[in-house]
């Protein structure tokens, strides 16, 4: 019978990848303090410094050959330009959602991500569901139904916010590029409107740099910095840990985002929401439980084979 012995920076893995859920968990934070600048504006400033930040990366790594060699091949071009217009979907609407007050929604929308991800694999790649898998689904549907019947409210935010983060993941999977070449291809499709639409409001006195203080113009400039370190950290720890592992930890991010708009922020949460979401989260106890006895599943089978 062979061991299985754990990779070597699993724990270094383990850490990063830990790092980047928080990141993004609290985050909220971060685009608060950005709430006078509109989202739009917002969203051009994280792809142009983001690009300075990641073509940095892309020099210390030496991948410009790479990088060179993806905008030679048209599919690929086309993929990642869907790619990215699915990106700066899901960054528009979650930061328009933080800075008017709907935190709580926006982490129910990432909370929704895995369970979205298995629908779309069944109905776009014809993936076979387990009943443990349809039994979560229809849980979060009926979350989603509670909502939108006890407390009269489509819960848009999150399901704009579920569906563009798992069509990005879909298109993701189906990319050859890695996920630093990945997201540097998708930004540089993206900066030629980015940096036009930065210089007019320049030029028409509408954007934020020379207009705010100097506080708010080192937030803006490091956006790129917040945008890049947590990939940098998560695509880090991928490598190094399981995958159901990494599943696991991806509940940081949205349980974080939850706490900082309930207790933080103060955001509405009375029963008829808890027991909406109450049904989601009991959906992604099922998924995350399906996902942990079939990988156990997995994993005595291949030691029995060995």
């Amino acid at each position: 019978m062979s061991k299985i012995s754990p990779h070597p920076d699993a724990t270094r893995g383990a850490l990063a990848a830990t790092g980047s859920f928080l990141i993004w968990g609290l985050v909220p934070i971060y685009w608060k303090q950005l709430a006078a600048v509109a989202p739009l504006e917002l969203i051009t400033h994280r792809i142009v410094w983001s690009l300075v930040f990641l073509l940095g990366v892309i020099a210390w790594q030496g991948n410009f050959p790479v990088l060179r060699a993806a905008f030679k091949d048209s599919r690929l071009v086309g993929l990642n330009l869907l790619s990215s217009l699915l990106l700066a979907a899901n960054w528009t609407v979650y930061i328009w959602a933080v800075n008017t007050g709907h935190v709580i929604e926006s982490s129910l929308g990432y909370f929704l991500v895995p369970l979205v991800n298995v629908t779309l694999g069944s109905l776009l790649l014809h993936e076979r569901l387990r009943p443990l898998q349809w039994t979560a689904i229809g849980c979060a549907a009926l979350g989603v139904g509670f909502l939108l019947f006890r407390v009269g409210h489509v819960p848009w935010i999150a399901l704009s916010l579920a569906v563009t983060w798992a069509g990005y993941g879909l298109l993701k999977k189906k990319s050859a590029l890695g996920a630093i070449t990945g997201l540097t291809v998708e930004t540089l499709l993206l900066f030629p409107l980015a940096a036009g639409a930065l210089l007019w409001w320049n030029h028409t006195g509408e954007g934020a740099l020379g207009r705010v203080d100097a506080w708010h113009h080192v937030l803006v400039l490091i956006v790129g910095v917040v945008t890049a370190v947590p990939l940098l950290l998560f695509a880090y720890g991928a490598q190094r840990i399981q995958l159901t592992t990494l599943g696991l930890l991806q509940y940081l991010a949205p349980s974080v985002q939850f706490l900082l708009g309930y207790f933080l922020y103060r955001e509405p949460f009375d029963a008829a929401r808890l027991q909406a979401y109450g049904f989601i989260w009991c959906g992604l106890a099922l998924y995350s439980a399906d996902g942990f006895w079939t990988q156990r599943r997995l994993l005595l089978k291949s030691v029995g084979a060995g």
